[in-house]
């Protein structure tokens, strides 16, 4: 049986504000949906990723920003710190360790994302 993940919730303050932060770094605005007066369903897709997020204002009783440690699998970490910078976002610098190349970042409310390039094991 496989167990894929699809969708995670990422606790946001002003769906607006983050929905248009997540285009700006190339997430693609899949679903923008107004339930009700009280249900925004606002799902978004990383360049390449088979899972998407969801941004919550009252899904769940998380806290925005309290989301840490996503984390998505990059070519490149220098390139994607140049496109970060470039858009305005704080990031990097790029952070070497044996075990890949990183580059972190947050959303406008504080949710915390790694972007890893993997690096080749020589053990």
């Amino acid at each position: 049986m496989d167990w894929k993940i699809e969708l995670l919730a990422v606790p946001v303050s002003d769906m607006d504000r983050a929905k248009d932060f997540y285009v700006s770094i190339g997430f693609s605005a899949d679903h923008d949906h107004r339930v009700s007066d009280d249900i925004r369903f606002v799902q978004l897709t990383p360049p390449g990723s088979a899972c998407s997020i969801v941004l919550d204002s009252n899904f769940t009783e998380m806290t925005a920003g309290s989301v840490k440690g996503i984390q998505c699998v990059i070519a490149d970490a220098d390139a994607a710190l140049a496109f970060l910078r470039e858009r305005g976002v704080e990031a990097g610098p790029v952070d070497e360790t044996p075990w890949g190349r990183f580059v972190y970042f947050s959303d406008p409310d504080g949710n915390g994302w790694a972007l890893q390039q993997l690096v080749p094991y020589e053990g």
